[in-house]
């Protein structure tokens, strides 16, 4: 198994993003930085910041040179003020330097009192507020109430019951209250906040450090956190001696940003405003290719033989190094089969099969539209084989690792129509090997023309996956299907669906139109059931030779949840242009999801004039 977080060991070739973020870094001689190191989720942002900070960190003189600090908006969420929190680390860490090098820790606990202020400033201010109104709030409130409550009360036998909330309400605000009288300066809060910034500045200046501070994890926050994350960075950034490296998906903050000015109609011109204006240099985490994904399937599988005895330790460490190597000149040749069995040199045999599941993975798991080179994905689709393999052990069945990885794959990428289509077939022959997949697989080897045995396996994904080794000719899928079963809806009976959905199921069956109060119970058993039984409607409808009713009444289910409207759309693509009923035409006007297949259809002469008549119509409203 691999660990889904940031990865310790380099297996992409990352650390040159991260030595050319270092070089930005060491260049800019004291000056202000800041990087945003940006991508979706699962592609490393995480890792690559922290590949930064170590090549940072081994400078020589390092320790002396940088003050490192590593914060994670991401656990204050729901906890703490985010802004608050990272004002408090940085005055916390500058305190440990000063303290540790014994000098200058009266600056940094002056520089400390001014963040404290600011705190104060925060949690005074609506209960003064709220006093100049009669209605005060917050820690003074409370107090004020709890008194209040004990006054009216004071023959009330609960008496003993109010005062302990009075001390209660003291000891919320007794540490506020005493801050407030003892730190407070005699200056307006723009001045302060001057005033924090030009004591922040003589500190690092004082110390000779520069900070850097690596915030991750920021688009995993809820808008209100991420948006005080950048707030207290504004307070920080643009201070000399200061870096700040920021992980974050910057589509994930645009969305921020405008849940933070709510109702107000902001246009995407303000919204990268508010962002450029925080980010210096944006840097975006390399999509893998290719060779790279070859190569980090390869030595995640290698590294998992060396775990198991397979592999000796230190021929990993050697092919390691020589396939990272081969990485950095990828463009002059790409990482072979040829150059990954070199790699291992004499123990190349041991992981042979590791070798020929890596040259064949790499460009699916590229192309693959569910996977699209995703490291996080890639991990986890080799976990779930690793864990599958295990349960067909201990139940005595044979799965050959190959065969798993193939299937596994198809699980993985397929539609569900597709997948289902599978499933039929397995299910229905007695050795559990389908007929269309031989000839497919016969097919392919003599080099014919891929023709796909039903419209759910159009595509280039079906034309490769058949021609991935191993050939499952004569081989029993079902115990495959087994490890399968989430997916294999197929061998499924009515019993699979909870009590609820299986009666949603039931009258959906009984009706042939869309339905407001159908929709509203398919909306209540939740997106997952409501799937099933989408998978369900569609193989009636499949079997009712696309009847209008039998394709009409899965319109209830998209329209309880617009997310499953692309199975939909995959399901009517098998639709005979001559069986296409026109009475689904005006359920097709608005979707979004079945915008291709209107184009589509209106397209094809073929198509029912009745119904492109209809479906024209509707287009012509837009």
């Amino acid at each position: 198994m691999w660990h889904d977080i940031e990865a310790k060991v380099d297996l992409l070739n990352f650390n040159l993003v991260a030595e050319a973020a270092a070089q930005l870094i060491r260049d800019s001689d004291g000056q202000p930085l800041t990087i945003g190191i940006s991508g979706g989720w699962g592609v490393g942002k995480s890792s690559l910041v922290k590949m930064v900070g170590a090549t940072l960190q081994a400078d020589k003189g390092a320790d002396k040179q940088y003050v490192f600090l590593e914060f994670n908006a991401w656990l204050y969420q729901g906890f703490d003020d985010a802004r608050q929190a990272l004002l408090q680390a940085v005055s916390d860490k500058l305190i440990a330097i000063a303290t540790e090098r014994q000098t200058f820790l009266e600056k940094a606990l002056a520089f400390r009192k001014r963040i404290r202020w600011l705190k104060i400033g925060r949690v005074a201010a609506p209960a003064i507020a709220g006093m100049a109104f009669g209605t005060p709030f917050g820690p003074v409130g409370n107090l004020l109430g709890a008194v209040a409550g004990l006054l009216k009360g004071a023959t009330d036998v609960a008496s003993e019951d109010k005062l302990k909330g009075v001390k209660e309400a003291y000891a919320e605000l007794q540490p506020e209250l005493v801050g407030l009288l003892g730190d407070k300066p005699d200056e307006s809060l723009p001045k302060e906040i001057e005033g924090l910034r030009a004591a922040f500045e003589e500190l690092l200046s004082d110390l000779k450090v520069t900070l850097v501070v690596l915030v991750d994890d920021l688009d995993r926050c809820l808008p209100h956190t991420a948006i005080s994350t950048l707030e207290a960075m504004r307070l920080l950034l643009h201070v000399p001696r200061t870096a700040f490296i920021i992980a974050a998906d910057e589509q994930m903050i645009r969305g921020a940003v405008r849940a933070h000015f709510g109702e107000v109609d902001i246009n995407d011109d303000l919204v990268t405003s508010y962002f450029d204006k925080l980010i210096q240099v944006p840097l975006r985490v390399p999509r893998l290719g290719v060779n790279e994904v070859k190569a980090y399937v390869m030595l995640l599988l290698a590294d998992l033989a060396a775990r198991r005895g397979t592999l000796p330790t230190q021929a990993l460490a050697d092919a390691q190094s020589t396939i990272l190597n081969a990485l950095t000149k990828s463009w002059s040749g790409g990482v072979t089969r040829e150059v990954l069995t070199a790699a291992f040199g004499a123990d190349a045999p041991k992981v042979a099969s590791e070798i020929d599941v890596a040259e064949q993975l790499a460009p699916i798991l590229v192309t693959a539209e569910q996977i699209s080179g995703n490291p996080r994905l890639i991990k986890r689709f080799l976990n779930n084989l690793m864990i599958r393999q295990s349960i067909a052990k201990s139940q005595g069945m044979a799965v050959g690792f190959e065969e798993l990885v193939k299937l596994q794959l198809f699980e993985r990428c397929a539609s569900p129509a597709a997948f289902d289509f599978l499933a039929q077939a397995i299910a229905s022959n007695d050795e559990g090997s389908p007929q269309f997949l031989d000839e497919l697989e016969s097919g392919a080897a003599k080099g014919e023309a891929y023709v796909p045995p039903h419209p759910s396996w159009g595509g280039a994904f079906y034309e490769q996956w058949v021609k991935l080794s191993p050939q499952l000719v004569g081989v029993s899928l079902k115990p495959f299907l087994y490890l399968s079963r989430d997916r294999a809806l197929a061998l499924a009976s009515y019993d699979e669906l909870s009590p609820e959905a299986r009666k949603v199921f039931e009258a959906s069956l009984k009706v042939t139109q869309v339905l407001g109060g159908l929709v509203a119970q398919i909306k209540a058993i939740g997106e997952a059931e409501a799937e099933r039984v989408l998978v369900r409607l569609v193989r009636k409808a499949r079997t009712d030779q696309w009847s209008a009713g039998a394709v009409t009444r899965c319109f209830n289910v998209t329209d309880a949840f617009a997310n499953l409207g692309t199975q939909l759309a995959t399901a009517l693509a098998e639709i005979p242009a001559e069986q296409r009923p026109p009475a689904i035409g005006p359920l097709l006007a608005t979707p979004v999801w079945a915008e291709a297949i209107v184009a589509d259809w209106v397209g094809d002469k073929h198509t029912p004039q009745q119904l492109k008549n209809l479906l024209n119509k509707k287009k012509g409203t837009h």
